[in-house]
């Protein structure tokens, strides 16, 4: 029975090769690697430098945008001041408010539901056990040694 090795093993003009290869590769890598660092340090610091600029031109926008804000307001409350007196007594009267039931009375209905629930469980679990038999046990309970 023969058996095939699972490693070749390399002669010395391979390992010669793939020596210098890794070694030529080696530095390559690290040369990139740290341009391509400093690539992305610098487009970071660009990237923040735009923010701080956009930030300054979003500050002024949002502060225009709080004093229309404002004077939009100030205008719907006039408005709102000026409403009660502008609609006739018939409209405000003939409205009826339908209430919804307080979060107090629906937690007291929860609780009596849960209760009859509770009793009613109690009684029909109570109702299915076996009752106990009158008469002694067939088998000596106590363990002899």
């Amino acid at each position: 029975m023969s058996r095939t090795k699972s490693v070749a093993t390399l002669t010395p003009r391979q390992r010669l090769a793939r020596g210098l290869t890794y070694s030529a590769v080696g530095p390559l890598d690290v040369t990139r690697g740290a341009v391509g660092l400093g690539v992305q340090s610098a487009g970071s610091s660009a990237a923040w430098l735009r923010d701080r600029y956009r930030s300054g031109a979003v500050r002024r926008d949002l502060e225009a945008a709080r004093e229309a804000l404002v004077a939009e307001l100030t205008a719907a409350q006039e408005a709102i001041a000026a409403l009660p007196g502008a609609l006739p007594a018939s409209v405000r009267t003939s409205r009826k408010v339908r209430r919804r039931p307080r979060p107090v009375v629906l937690a007291a209905a929860g609780v009596a539901v849960l209760a009859v629930g509770a009793v009613t469980f109690s009684i029909v679990r109570r109702s299915t056990q076996p009752d106990p038999s009158p008469l002694p046990p067939s088998v000596d309970v106590t363990p002899k040694p």
